[in-house]
């Protein structure tokens, strides 16, 4: 026999597990190249289904709970059993040949019990055929169906959830070779009849220690949802990742000593305490009248009311059915954010839900909401401590989320329950904290982040819901225990809104509470919404809203899922009233800081928005010579992260409610990252010409708070440049600006505008619904001399929508089928693991292939360094290549991540971009210890913060960003410079 551990009968014990055979004691589950230790595969069943009950009694919401207990017959305590017997049975799989062979020392034991197999080598390639979970499958299929009479559709529906135990459920094909190929599962000959008593052993064994032997023949008639397949699915998962690690459920036979219960569950409450993964949010529904609600949870300004939407949406989260859809459409400034929150407790109160999801459109305003979230939070009546996620793959660039995880420096590790509690005091100083809220260890990364019971995050969080990826089964689960929350919902285009519809399909499905928030919502946007919601075809005849105008406004609208009415109902307005009156305005910029010079002559600070970074950073360089450097800030998306975050910090705390305002004259000159979810407020507003959801939202900068304004700046006025030519017929936007938005909506947005242009004052909040509509609808607009543009740019607008809806359809997950149907083959086909990098967004977002690069910067004397601003101005910090960086450095180099402009990414250029960047390489960064430099591409800055790439000159400062020169105009080498790709110790002056 070889040397390996005996596990004698009596240790065999688990509370509720029964004792197995001896050959049943000899098939392995783990194993650790690194010492040979083992960890049988009785064992490991047992500790997955003690798992699962745990994450049942103490981290399940009780939406999610429910909706697998009204699948099954006896409800919770089914639902309880079901789940605790798959997470048992899920690696059944590993009892087989294919398996087993892997490691020669522990193969030959099960030999010596009987259970014959070949070599690994003898099996070969056709071992691929039989993956473990796949194996599972069929051999949980078979034990149902043999040894309980369930028939194959409804043995299918369970035995499913261990084919996709490691994120993807095997498809139609794969069952079928493996079926094909039966001596990969039972080793042919006399030992076949060993591998099935062995098999069918220990799913006797997981079946009994559930308590599920009586309840199979009453579950021949179940018929589970697909929703509730995956759900189980990814508590199974989660159990058997937290079962399997080590540190937790440790190898050693003497963690599940005394033998039997005690010893059992000694071993289950030392791995327990040590992970410490906090529970659910449990609210009670809230009583009080929505203006106490209010005053209770937010901090509202000094003898400020509650607004008639938001109190609309307190009553209507109270009336609507809990889980449903929550649409509220209300002006910029209305407070819809603080309106989401009451609602989500209601709803969450009412439903069940565990926790809180929020999307936003980019990672600039995931990170202003977080602050708001924590501050929501910190006022809530938690019933304990709640785990809480800031959810993109910047994260840890954003100080409030950092210093939470810095904060949770402990080791994930099974507790030492016979020596002092050490862990224990640990987490009971931690939960002191005020809020209660903590960014757990375990719950980190990009597969379990959202997890967490609180999460704020890019609306691809919630788009990857509707992507066929691996381990979409715990996305779901991460979802179907929340509220989730979309703002700027009218944001997203033709492609992320096909997969914003399957993911409302799939979240109705899990009745889930779901709430948007748009300020310029289309009416046919919000029927398709509603529809995809309720699951009814967009078009359908079937129920739907009250007869509301489609441009009532404020509206809130609540849609349960199937075929329920919707209802829809109008807000009454709050009285604030914008008169905004629009001026064309030429495009010349010495002309643009001409009138700026007039209109801020007696002080006062501008809001210029410009569609394009090349147009920001010209309108800038005009404005500085004629005001001063002083005068001028320039905000655009091409800053590094770092200086883009502090870039958005001070345009709050200057131009924020409250902020320490310049008297003026003072000029923002900004891109689009001004457009949402920024509460800063200017005495003027000038803009280029972009779809008018969007330029309202501009407007909404315009006299957003009270204040007292310089005399020539009381009347709010927007001024609107980015045409070519005014005088054309029709005029014709600048060609940036159509490149971006197209002209079918451009030149719409010219034609609503007319008589506002002609001297009609615009008023908001009155006229933004009407606008939207009347742009985004199929009236015909503008004067008759236009209709033929018009129609050009419409066929070539259908054309587009067409195409991006049919390119989404790649990876979009397919739409909820029957009950009882299995959700084999369910990611057919998918795109992998789905992930917050620019390539994981691409697959949700129809955006150009783009490259992220780091920036650094060499000195004169060889050293490379961080920009020097990130170490408060004193020359940057050291970067070594012959050694890893320190952290604080490594973490300043991952913070200077940029996008390069479009110049350096169209297909024609972006090979020859990639291989100039990765003639820069440091190998002793390419590490595991270096998570923050590994793999990247860095744009190497010459000491003048100059470089060289694909023929053109790049130029950086904290001020203006990344500008590039064409090489037309490109200056001569200054010393200083360098190649973007100089290896190191290159002095950087080659030519």
């Amino acid at each position: 026999m070889p040397n390996m551990p005996v596990f004698s009968a009596e240790s065999v014990g688990q509370a509720g597990f029964p004792q197995v055979s001896p050959a049943a004691r000899t098939v392995w589950a783990k194993h650790d190249r690194k010492t040979d230790g083992w960890l049988p595969l009785w064992r490991h069943m047992a500790d997955s289904a003690a798992v699962t009950g745990k994450l049942w009694d103490d981290w399940l919401p009780r939406s999610v709970k429910k909706l697998m207990a009204d699948a099954l017959p006896e409800g919770e305590a089914d639902a309880r059993r079901l789940v605790v017997f798959l997470a048992g049975a899920h690696d059944i799989g590993k009892a087989s040949p294919a398996f087993a062979c892997q490691v020669d020392l522990l193969a030959e034991a099960m030999r010596a019990a009987g259970l014959d197999m070949l070599s690994s080598k003898e099996y070969g390639t056709d071992r691929r055929l039989a993956p473990h979970g796949l194996a599972g499958q069929l051999l949980l299929q078979e034990w149902l169906e043999t040894r309980h009479g369930l028939n194959p559709r409804v043995s299918g529906q369970f035995a499913v959830v261990a084919g996709g135990h490691h994120g993807t459920p095997p498809e139609h094909q794969q069952i079928h070779d493996l079926q094909l190929r039966p001596r990969l599962l039972r080793h042919p000959g006399p030992s076949e009849d060993a591998w099935r008593r062995v098999q069918h052993e220990l799913m006797d064994a997981c079946a009994e220690s559930a308590n599920v032997v009586e309840r199979l023949t009453a579950w021949r008639s179940v018929r589970l949802p697909q929703p509730v397949q995956v759900v189980l699915t990814a508590v199974v998962i989660l159990a058997d990742w937290i079962a399997s690690a080590p540190e937790l459920f440790p190898y050693d036979p003497a963690t599940w000593q005394p033998a039997g219960p005690a010893g059992e569950a000694r071993r289950l409450r030392a791995a327990w305490q040590g992970l410490d993964l906090p529970g659910p949010w449990s609210p009670g529904e809230p009583e009080q009248a929505a203006e106490a609600l209010f005053a209770e949870r937010f901090t509202l300004p000094e003898g400020a009311r509650i607004r008639p939407a938001q109190e609309e949406a307190v009553r209507m989260a109270r009336s609507m059915p809990a889980a449903g859809l929550l649409m509220i459409e209300a002006p910029m400034g209305e407070g819809k954010t603080e309106a989401a929150f009451a609602a989500a407790e209601i709803l969450a109160a009412r439903a069940g839900a565990g926790g809180c999801l929020v999307a936003l459109p980019t990672r600039a305003t995931g990170d202003a909401m977080f602050p708001r979230l924590l501050a929501w939070l910190d006022k809530l009546p938690l019933d304990g401590p709640r785990s809480v996620v800031l959810a993109h793959a910047k994260a840890a660039l954003n100080d409030v989320w950092a210093g939470m995880m810095r904060r949770e420096r402990r080791a994930i590790a099974a507790v030492e329950l016979d020596g002092p509690d050490r862990i224990g005091a640990e987490r009971a100083a931690e939960r002191a904290e005020p809020t209660g809220l903590h960014a757990h260890r375990w719950l980190r990364g990009r597969k379990k982040a959202l997890l967490a019971s609180f999460a704020v995050g890019t609306v691809d969080q919630v788009l990857f819901a509707g992507l066929k990826s691996r381990h979409l089964a715990l996305r779901h689960l991460a979802v179907a225990g929340k509220v989730v929350i979309i703002d700027e919902v009218h944001a997203y285009d033709a492609y992320m809104g096909r997969y914003l519809d399957r993911v409302l399909e799939w979240l109705a499905a899990y009745r889930v509470p779901v709430v948007l928030l748009s300020a310029t919502l289309p009416a046919d946007r919000r029927r398709a919404l509603a529809a995809a919601y309720a699951g009814q075809p967009a078009d359908a005849d079937g129920p739907g809203p009250e007869a509301v105008p489609d441009d009532a406004y404020p509206l809130i609208t609540a849609v349960a899922p199937g075929a329920a009415p919707h209802v829809a109902q109008p807000a009454a307005a709050s009285g604030r009233r914008t008169d905004v009156h629009l001026e064309r305005l030429g495009d010349d910029p010495v002309l643009l800081a001409d009138r700026l010079e007039s209109e801020l002559a007696d002080g006062g600070c501008a809001l210029m928005v410009r569609n394009t970074v090349d147009r920001v950073l010209e309108a800038a360089d005009v404005l500085r010579e004629r005001f001063g450097d002083g005068a001028v800030t320039v905000a655009h998306s091409r800053f590094v992260a770092a200086d883009r975050a502090a870039k958005d910090t001070e345009l709050r705390e200057r131009f924020g409610p409250g902020g320490d305002r310049p008297a003026g004259p003072h000029i923002v000159v900004a891109s689009q990252v001004v457009e949402q979810s920024l509460d800063v407020d200017f005495d003027l507003l000038v803009t280029d010409l972009a779809p008018v959801d969007l330029l309202l939202q501009r407007m909404g900068r315009l006299h957003r708070h009270p204040r007292v304004r310089p005399p020539r700046l009381v009347q709010a006025r927007c001024l609107v440049t980015g045409v070519a030519d005014w005088s054309s017929v029709p005029p014709q936007p600048v060609k940036g600006s159509a490149s971006i938005y197209g002209e079918h909506l451009l030149l719409r947005t010219l034609a609503a505008l007319i008589r506002y242009l002609d001297g009609e004052p615009l008023v908001l909040p009155d006229h933004i619904s009407p606008l939207v509509q009347e742009v985004y609808g199929s009236t015909e607009v503008g004067p008759s001399e236009w209709a033929g543009k018009l129609a050009e740019a419409h066929a070539e607008h259908l054309r587009l929508l067409a195409q991006k809806r049919e390119k989404a359809g790649g990876f979009l997950l397919g739409p909820v089928r029957r009950a009882g149907r299995p959700v084999i083959g369910w990611l057919e086909a998918n795109a992998g693991d789905a992930d917050d990098s620019r390539a994981g967004r691409a697959q949700v977002r129809d955006t150009p292939e783009s490259l992220e690069v780091l920036v650094v910067q060499r000195l004169r004397d060889g050293r490379l360094v961080t920009v020097p601003w990130l170490d408060g101005g004193r020359g940057g910090l050291d970067l070594p290549t012959d050694f890893l960086p320190g952290r604080r450095a490594a973490e300043a180099a991952a913070a200077s991540a940029i996008m390069l402009p479009w110049q350096f990414c169209k297909p024609w250029v972006i090979d020859r971009t990639i291989e100039e960047l990765e003639r820069f390489r440091v190998d002793a960064w390419q590490v595991k210890e270096c998570p923050w430099l590994a793999g990247e591409l860095f744009l190497v800055l010459g000491e003048d913060c100059q470089t060289r790439l694909s023929g053109f000159v790049l130029s950086y400062s904290k001020d203006d960003g990344l500008r590039v020169l064409p090489p037309s105009t490109a200056p001569a080498r200054e010393p200083g410079t360098v190649e973007a790709g100089t290896p190191p110790g290159d002095g950087g002056d080659r030519g």
